[in-house]
């Protein structure tokens, strides 16, 4: 039980790490630093005190909350990601969002499972999951990377590339994340492969994007094309937001259909459907608040697991190597190789290719899949991906300041000699 001055202490530390919050990213800004690096830190911070040690615990000992509240945090981050894309969606205005899916993902997770096998030895159910849960480009710690707020106009090709991959590839990388659970069960046959074709590629990809389609579009009517008395924009509550995530999410899941996808194609039919309308700025600003929220609590909780709860206890040499190869050869070559031939700036491509961030989304997919299925490997997982999550906060976070506004730079000085 928490005495009464303890429960005081904690809640005056979580207002301090909630202001430090909203302020830190206004003195980050055209720093090399980011808001990630901060939470795990202060984390790292927090749990040195005795009283607070206790609650820094291994995932594996409260396997549900850690799905669960990374799942949430996922959830919302789809929405404001979906809600800030002013591009209409097409096959050749989202012609770099369609390669990266479909050349980038499936090179990233063929190569991190080879690497996870070989240099980890892994075996292949464990190594398949670990290259699903590393391919993802993170909707929540890539914001850094993505487009400004709706009709603000910060939609470069490279910006509009990683927003929208981070949207589409964290539901995309489900059937990969499942096939690995059906590898680790008992037996895994003609029978079991079938089944994950139709249900778990086909059926439940098909339910992402038509249950947030049909949501989105709903929502779109009540919010913007009902009588003027009764429309949603008229409140001017931002909640709305919230509400239309979870609920595309929650309908969506119990269609047996990939949530995830079905949020962010629902906020896009949703922004879409009055597109200059102001009421998309307080939909995307509370979106993007509760996300920042929910980011600091699970990085700052991240950071504690990392220095007092034995997360990082299982590496060595080969896991440090697997992870460089990871950040800094794999993501970037299979971004490279999805892009060629595309008329795209080479700074652009190397952007593109380079920060695909690693986050909250590989801790819940991990969480998601060790729930499902015994994995003996289980804690070495964890070791491993909290490493390559760290190291990314970590490296990303310091090189997308200055990388973005020399890329910046360098648009608008092509600009002007045009």
């Amino acid at each position: 039980m928490l005495n009464s001055g303890f429960y005081i202490q904690i809640l005056t530390g979580l207002g301090a790490i909630i202001l430090m919050t909203a302020w830190i990213p206004m003195v980050l800004r055209k720093m090399p630093l980011s808001l990630p690096i901060f939470c795990v830190a202060v984390g790292g911070a927090l749990f040195t005190m005795p009283q607070l040690r206790p609650f820094a615990v291994h995932p594996l000992q409260y396997p549900v909350l850690v799905e669960r509240l990374s799942e949430l945090v996922v959830v919302v981050a789809l929405m404001g990601a979906g809600l800030k894309i002013d591009r209409l969606i097409g096959l050749h205005r989202w012609v770099l969002t369609w390669r990266l899916l479909a050349i980038a993902m499936p090179i990233t997770i063929l190569l991190v499972a080879a690497l996870a096998s070989s240099l980890l030895g892994l075996g292949l159910a464990a190594a398949l999951l670990l290259g699903s849960s590393l391919a993802p480009t993170d909707p929540v710690l890539a914001s850094d990377v993505q487009v400004g707020a709706p009709g603000e106009g910060e939609e470069d090709e490279a910006r509009f590339a990683l927003t929208s991959e981070a949207g589409l590839n964290d539901g995309l990388a489900f059937p990969f994340v499942n096939l690995a659970i059906a590898l680790a069960g008992l037996s895994f046959g003609t029978q079991a492969l079938e089944h994950w074709l139709i249900v778990d590629v086909i059926w439940k990809v098909l339910a992402g994007v038509g249950m947030g389609y049909v949501i989105g579009i709903g929502l779109g009517f009540l919010t913007f094309h009902l009588p003027n008395a009764a429309k949603l924009s008229r409140t001017g509550d931002g909640f709305v937001a919230l509400g239309a995530a979870l609920l595309a999410y929650g309908l969506t899941q119990l269609a047996h259909g990939y949530g995830f996808l079905a949020v962010f194609v629902a906020a896009l039919c949703l922004r879409h459907a009055s597109r200059d309308h102001s009421y998309h700025h307080r939909l995307h600003a509370f979106a993007e608040e509760a996300e920042r929220l929910l980011m600091m609590l699970m990085l700052v909780l991240f950071g504690g697991m990392i220095t007092h709860a034995g997360l990082l206890a299982h590496l060595d040499v080969w896991t440090i190597l697997f992870t460089a190869l990871t950040i800094l050869v794999v993501r970037p070559f299979a971004g490279l190789i999805s892009l060629a031939g595309l008329v795209l700036p080479w700074r652009e491509k190397l952007v593109i290719s380079f920060f695909g961030i690693r986050g909250v989304g590989t801790i819940y997919y991990l969480a998601f899949a060790l729930n499902q299925a015994h994995f003996s490997e289980a804690e070495r997982l964890w070791s491993v991906a909290a490493l390559v999550v760290l190291v990314s906060i970590v490296l990303h976070g310091i090189t997308v300041t200055p990388s973005l506004q020399l890329l910046d730079q360098w648009q608008a000085r092509r600009q002007s000699s045009q």
